[in-house]
């Protein structure tokens, strides 16, 4: 299988309301935050991993578009788990990686490489100046007989506004679809409409993606079909 291009995809993500992706921690200190951010281990600057913008992108193409192939269905729909049905000609497996569980026609090596999304060069200045720090959001439940607000819960979010730096690149191979890239785009189309990171029924991670490039060539989301 022959190589052809490497695309390059760029562009910045902009946080239209607070972002929460979650660190997890064993342990909770009196007073702390039961739910905190994931942070860069050197600086402490909060970052977007790359798998959690790679599994929302699959996780929304693989339900808006490939839910209704046969094989892909009984992993999509009845399981929920991401398809991994290796056959040739799936798209999701092509892009996102197939299972090497299973014995399967060979669909070639994952398309596609998404990188931690770093914070902006003005943002991350400011967080390193002090001059912008994270969100305390308290949740609490309802007692829906009472009508009253009980168990409140810290909520650590990065503050709307704040924008992120995103790569992905994406490897075309022989015989490729020439069109199999603009499922990218759609997916990050998907992700403006859907949310990023955790608890988006409640308002977290509307995100836009701004200033996007392939190979330097801008691409406009906004004209994607999503048909």
């Amino acid at each position: 299988m022959k190589l052809v291009t490497i695309n390059n995809i760029t562009g910045t993500i902009r946080l239209l309301s607070g972002l929460h992706i979650g660190a997890g921690r064993e342990e909770i200190e009196i007073g702390g935050l039961d739910q905190p951010i994931i942070k860069h281990p050197i600086n402490g600057a909060p970052y977007i991993p790359g798998s959690s913008l790679k599994g929302k992108l699959r996780s929304l193409l693989e339900t808006y578009y490939f839910v209704d192939r046969p094989s892909t269905r009984k992993f999509v729909v009845n399981d929920g788990q991401a398809c991994a049905c290796n056959e040739p000609d799936c798209p999701s497996c092509k892009i996102f990686g197939s299972s090497g569980n299973e014995k399967s026609e060979y669909v070639g090596p994952t398309r596609i490489i998404v990188r931690d999304a770093l914070m902006s060069e003005h943002f991350d200045r400011q967080f390193r100046e002090g001059k912008l720090n994270t969100e305390v959001k308290y949740e609490n439940t309802i007692n829906r007989v009472t009508g009253t607000a009980q168990h409140p819960r810290p909520l650590e979010r990065v503050p709307a506004g704040v924008e992120f730096d995103f790569n992905i690149s994406f490897k075309q191979f022989e015989n490729d679809e020439n069109d199999l890239i603009d499922y990218i785009y759609k997916g990050l189309k998907l992700v403006e409409l859907d949310a990023l990171g955790g608890n988006s029924s409640r308002g977290s991670g509307h995100v836009t993606f701004e200033k996007v490039k392939c190979n330097e060539n801008a691409i406009d989301l906004n004209s994607m079909d999503l048909q």
